[in-house]
């Protein structure tokens, strides 16, 4: 593949719900481009993106592939990216490297919740976008419908630039709304100009109206001349287009049938005219060596850096680092530095990736996206640059992770197995992560919701060859005591020679610290303990807290004071009181009306205003306590509450099907607090039966 320079390069990411037809589109664009003989097909398992045996097996993206096509002398680095929500790490890693997106919505299905968080992420990434329609083939295919929606939710932004011309309920052609012009499809996306139908005019004046008036808000001049009546000249209406598609003052909505690849020659022309060169985006980065500000912004003429904003990890096509290069060019034979790690590599080739299609290349100049293989310690989020010039950008911002999943391996002996394939996947997606959580005696794996977690166990067995049994988390609860005792403990045996003598007397009661485990005093009068052992006692309690009598959690906020007891002089010894205190324990936890303390998060729901009272009475029945309401913009709600983190298992699942999808929430922990009693019970009958 020839080299291309950035005024050359379009990054385009595809984003839209689930099933919409990126893939489908993405195979239409590498068809017309000539990239391939014909189209794949997604139900058939052989498109460019969608080529992993999960995607296969499930007929829908779970992560973004990179499929470059040549068009009219540019470069589009198309990014398709998942729909499901679950992935939107994978759609966010391509944000970062995308410098446009185009949001694909189906005539058929209309404006889905996809549809409005890809619209959100590109406010988010400040990106300039345009939307296309696809599925105009479709019998129940409305254009208008989604264009009136689109103009309900974003106003006058939403500019069509096209809108079809149908034939017997046949998709035949369309209208150039710029042009004015009318186009029948020939073959596939080629046409012949035609005649405007009678029945189209009325809409060609509509939105042709809307562009003029988008086209006479971008200057004076022009606006005095659309007051004057005069028509615009195509240079004027070109330009001022272009500029506001960039500025995102305008939203441009074409429209095709990716299946019968018809609408990909308009949809790259205008990607061509109106999306802008990797050189209009801005990035930052810092010299290590002196911490210099280093504007790199995409300039060829500078020191080289490229950020890694993907990782594949593939048992069949190895491991590749996707990169954006962020100034400089990068070239096949260069030494580059992991500035995180500060370890060098000398590359030996370098890629670009058409899907899992490798297309070996010399060089890529900045704000051109290719792949290095077998980058021994580069993980996503790194910068690479040169020694003599060490750069480093800001890592990726990506979401975070809270559903999670109890899991353990199925086979004796595959424990290092089952460990170095979930590193390989951890490498692959940035959101999922493992938690060992030592005092449950469990490893936690978390995700963003729950299919991406079953699809994650799922490529363990599929690529590995490795199984986990998963269930439900235990959920860290802690003991802790409500009033004060006084015990005994005595460690008394005799088995000739040497016997085994400790007796303690201690004070347990209430510390009034739920962070602290336990509190440890002595108050011996009389060398009733001798002090040599006062360190035994204070181990017996650090080893008994560790696990309570009540159902095995650990204890917190106990004082303990040591105040009488009595010692052998020859049976003695740390050992025998270490054992004594780990019985006074037992017995004065029991003793002292020990409660259970489940965990408490600080829950924050962001949700539209119309689902509130449906999300506020789950809350209630997960006994969780609203303490406040935040309208934010967007028509939205932030509710901000205090729930149990027993109850948020599946809440992931539940918010999205009582929003439709587009509720989100976030949560940290706040505190312990005293659980209640049919909780209490229902857990300590649960610790018997694990015993």
């Amino acid at each position: 593949m020839e080299t291309f320079k950035f005024e050359k390069i379009r990054n385009v990411a595809l984003l839209g719900h689930g099933d919409c037809g990126k893939t489908t589109l993405v195979e239409a664009m590498a068809f017309t481009t000539g990239a391939i003989p014909r189209q794949g097909k997604v139900e058939e398992g052989n498109t460019l993106s969608d080529y992993d045996k999960e995607e296969i097996k499930r007929q829908f993206s779970l992560s973004t592939s990179v499929v470059p096509v040549i068009w009219e002398g540019t470069k589009i680095n198309v990014l398709d990216t998942p729909g499901y929500f679950d992935f939107v790490g994978e759609v966010e890693e391509a944000l970062h490297a995308a410098d446009a997106a185009v949001i694909v919505v189906s005539a058929k299905s209309g404006i889905e919740v996809g549809v409005m968080k890809a619209w959100d992420l590109c406010e988010k990434f400040k990106l300039p976008r345009m939307f296309f329609v696809t599925d105009m083939d479709d019998d129940k295919a409305s254009y208008r419908d989604v264009v009136n929606k689109l103009e309900k939710l974003y106003g006058r932004k939403i500019a069509p630039f096209q809108f079809p011309i149908r034939e017997d309920e046949k998709f035949v052609g369309y209208v150039n709304v710029v042009k004015m012009k009318g186009r029948r499809f020939t073959s596939a996306s080629t046409y012949d100009e035609c005649e405007i139908p009678d029945y189209s005019l009325p809409y060609l004046e509509k939105y042709r109206d809307s562009l003029n008036e988008a086209v006479a808000e971008t200057s004076e001049d022009l606006m005095e001349k659309f007051f004057n009546g005069e028509e615009f000249t195509k240079i004027e209406m070109s330009t001022a287009l272009r500029s506001s598609v960039v500025d995102g003052n305008i939203v441009p909505v074409l429209m095709g049938s990716g299946l019968d690849a018809r609408g990909s020659t308009m949809l790259m022309d205008a990607i061509n005219k109106y999306f802008p060169a990797p050189n209009r985006g801005v990035i930052t980065g810092i010299n290590t060596n002196d911490n210099s500000t280093f504007n790199a912004d995409y300039d060829a003429n500078k020191q080289f850096s490229a950020r890694v904003f993907k990782t594949i990890v593939d048992p069949f096509i190895g491991k590749f680092s996707l990169v954006k290069v962020c100034s400089g060019v990068l070239k096949s034979d260069m030494t580059v530095m992991n500035t995180r790690t500060q370890t060098q590599e000398k590359l030996s080739k370098l890629y670009v990736l058409r899907g899992k299609n490798q297309i070996e290349v010399k060089e890529l100049y900045a704000g051109d996206i290719g792949a290095i293989a077998k980058l021994s310690d580069t993980i996503t989020g790194d910068t690479l640059a040169t020694k003599e010039f060490p750069v480093k950008f800001d890592e990726l911002k990506l979401s975070k992770p809270y559903t999670y999943i109890r899991y353990k391996t199925k086979n004796k002996g595959d424990d290092d197995k089952v460990s170095q394939a979930l590193a390989k996947l951890l490498e692959e997606d940035r959101t999922l992560k493992v938690v060992n959580d030592k005092e449950n005696r469990q490893t936690l794996l978390y995700g963003i919701g729950d299919q991406q977690l079953e699809i994650a166990v799922a490529k363990l067995f599929s690529r590995y060859k490795v199984e986990l049994e998963t269930g439900k988390a235990k959920v860290p609860y802690r003991e802790t005591i409500n009033r004060k005792v006084k015990v005994q403990g005595k460690h008394k045996k005799q088995s000739g020679g040497h016997g085994q003598y400790g007796d303690v007397h201690i004070e347990f009661e209430p510390l009034g610290d739920l962070e602290t485990p336990f509190v440890f005093e002595e108050k011996i009068f009389g060398g009733a303990v001798p002090k040599n052992y006062f360190p035994a006692v204070e181990k017996g309690l650090a080893e008994s807290v560790l696990k309570g009598p009540l159902a095995g959690y650990p204890v917190v906020g106990i004082k303990a004071t040591l105040v009488d007891g009595s010692y052998h002089p020859v049976d003695s010894s740390e050992m025998a009181f270490k054992m004594a205190t780990i019985q006074a324990f037992k017995q004065g936890i029991l003793e002292a009306s020990p409660i259970l303390l489940e965990p408490i998060v600080s829950l924050e729901v962001i949700i539209p205003d119309a689902f509130t009272g449906d999300v506020m009475g789950d809350l209630n029945k997960r006994r969780g306590r609203v303490l406040g309401m935040d309208p934010i913009t967007g028509g939205k709600q932030k509710i901000i509450a205090d729930i149990p983190m027993a109850e948020l298992h599946g809440y992931s699942t539940n918010l999205r099907s009582m929003t439709g999808g587009i509720g989100e929430y976030s949560y940290e922990f706040s505190r312990y607090d005293p659980a209640p009693s049919d909780v209490q019970a229902k857990v300590i009958e649960q610790s018997k039966t694990e015993e």
